[in-house]
């Protein structure tokens, strides 16, 4: 993939003063964030610390997936908002992975599932990788998450859980929440059941023998020492400290330490999270912190409207979504409506990228509020390309389907008749496109072709359509064209309506029940195929000369 550097880059505009004023009015929902952030938590002023932190959280006990990565793409775009409603105001953003958790089951999507299953209940950085590519699992999934995170351009910290709690980042808070550990059981208990308020603790010693993360009763505490004291297997008392990597804390409890520990500014979280951000916030000011300002986003469902799982591995993954369409499209989808719950599934892909280069052309004829506003605008940190692309993604697939295309030179033959001079170092966009398109068409588009005879009306009207095309000039413009297939349903009484006279050509023609502009398709195809299409049609053959 293409490295892109959507974050980083901001926007700069000769008069700082005028883009800070339509950041005020902007609507789109970064601004709407970013000034929450500023204006109400802030009070318009750097925090104590000379910086304001983002962070997204990372869960590594299964693959990751692209709801996952929303979260630093959303947060990364309310921080480049805050940039420029706030430029005298440093950020940083921390991408945390939540990578001393336990294993509690082994993920359905991973290989050597026995040998991780030996290992259930250690922390993930302890648990050898099931892909024998890194040293642990836990690093394994890291390694995976920063890929990603890098092969966008974006600019954060990645920062693990077993490195804060061993080398001493965490102590300070730890020994924090182990003097209030009171306060924080009567905020925490409340929300558990009878048999788990009985053996509660924050902290989780990690067994010195079997390096395990137990859930423990803690029997005695030593604030002035920093240590727990917890029964063993074997019924003997064990005391471990809790600073040095020797305990970590439940994760909700853990949550709030890590706001206050870090001084997190702002961080997103899933609509399933809702109470622990209540419970975790609760915990923060018990230790002394303001919570993060946050804004809480719909999940993301699979084809079947479930939530996605990363140990299941339902839904997309950020390899199969970069298989199929550039990245730029999948910045936008998780940039529309982070309020509503969407579907992550292969289909949503040919509107994301066509919406994508819509929204690019547009952008160069608003002005600056209207860009502001935008997605490009967000997508691209200020800078989107300026280019536009002849052909959408949906036109490039129907192309494929009639040329039955797995080589992109066959393309740029129709594509360069079509758009005189367009090739890949021309337009490097669609130089993209035409590679997602194949890969895409073959996946998904051709297993689901179904091409239908015509029925007896149907052929007259496709005579009609077949010698209309042939009184056409060769040069004929997309309008013309469509104005002819237009003019041929409505003359032709076995059509209701227009509607159903393209819906019979995208089944007769194309093998499916909706396609592209038709006069549009008909200028890129080649009057001379198109007839070819439709002589084969006639005779009750299928678009590769078998009878039907």
């Amino acid at each position: 993939m293409t490295a892109r550097t959507y974050p980083p880059t901001l926007a700069i505009m000769s008069d700082e003063i005028a883009i800070k004023a339509l950041a005020r009015e902007a609507s789109a929902w970064p601004f709407q964030e970013a000034r929450l952030l500023l204006d109400e938590c802030l009070k318009g002023q750097p925090p104590a610390k000379g910086h304001v932190l983002f962070e997204t959280g990372y869960g590594p006990s299964g693959l990751p997936h692209i709801g996952t990565f929303g979260e630093v793409v959303r947060t990364t775009m309310v921080r480049n908002a805050f940039r420029v409603l706030a430029p005298h105001i440093p950020s940083r953003l921390f991408a945390f992975s939540d990578d001393m958790d336990g294993l509690r089951k082994v993920p359905d999507n991973i290989p050597n599932k026995d040998m991780v299953s030996a290992h259930l209940g250690k922390p993930l950085t302890a648990i050898p990788d099931p892909f024998g590519t890194h040293e642990s699992f836990g690093h394994h999934n890291n390694a995976r998450l920063r890929s990603f995170l890098d092969a966008f351009g974006f600019e954060y910290e990645f920062l693990s859980a077993t490195e804060c709690y061993r080398s001493g980042r965490f102590d300070d808070a730890l020994r924090r929440v182990l003097a209030c550990y009171d306060e924080v059981l009567a905020v925490v208990l409340p929300t558990l059941g009878p048999e788990r308020q009985a053996t509660y603790s924050p902290f989780l010693p990690v067994c010195p023998r079997s390096g395990r993360v137990l859930q423990v009763p803690i029997v005695h505490r030593d604030v002035a020492a920093g240590t727990v004291v917890y029964v063993d297997e074997d019924g003997a008392k064990v005391e471990v400290p809790v600073t040095g990597g020797h305990c970590k804390l439940q994760w909700k409890a853990d949550w709030g330490m890590r706001w206050y520990a870090l001084g997190v500014d702002y961080e997103m979280s899933g609509k399933d999270l809702i109470e622990s951000v209540k419970l975790s916030s609760r915990i923060c000011r018990i230790l002394g912190a303001a919570p993060p300002t946050s804004l809480t986003y719909e999940l993301f469902l699979d084809d079947k409207s479930q939530k996605i799982s990363k140990s299941k591995g339902n839904g997309l993954s950020v390899e199969d979504w970069l298989t199929y369409a550039p990245s730029e499209s999948l910045a936008l989808y998780m940039f529309q409506k982070p309020k509503a719950a969407k579907r992550l599934h292969f289909d949503v892909i040919p509107r994301a990228v066509d919406d994508y280069l819509a929204l690019c052309e547009k952008f160069s004829e608003q002005d600056g509020k209207e860009r502001l506003n935008n997605p490009v605008w967000h997508i691209h940190g200020g800078h989107p390309p300026s280019q536009k692309t002849p052909l959408g993604f949906n036109m490039l697939l129907n192309l494929v389907g009639v040329c039955h295309a797995s080589d992109a030179a066959v393309l740029w033959a129709y594509i360069s008749r079509y758009v005189p001079g367009a090739g890949p170092d021309t337009a490097p966009m669609l130089g993209r496109l035409v590679g997602h398109a194949i890969a895409y068409y073959r996946d998904f588009v051709e297993p689901a072709k179904h091409y239908r005879l015509a029925t007896s009306d149907e052929v007259a009207a496709l005579r009609d359509m077949r010698e209309a095309l042939a009184t056409m000039p060769a040069g004929a413009s997309g309008e013309d064209l469509q104005t002819q297939v237009f003019e041929i349903g409505k003359r032709h009484p076995g059509f209701p309506d227009l509607k159903s006279w393209f819906k019979a050509l995208y089944q007769i023609l194309l093998g499916q029940d909706e396609g592209p502009r038709m006069g549009s398709f008909i200028a890129l195809y080649g009057i001379p195929e198109t007839i070819a299409l439709l002589d084969r049609a006639i005779a009750g053959e299928d678009m590769q000369g078998n009878r039907i």
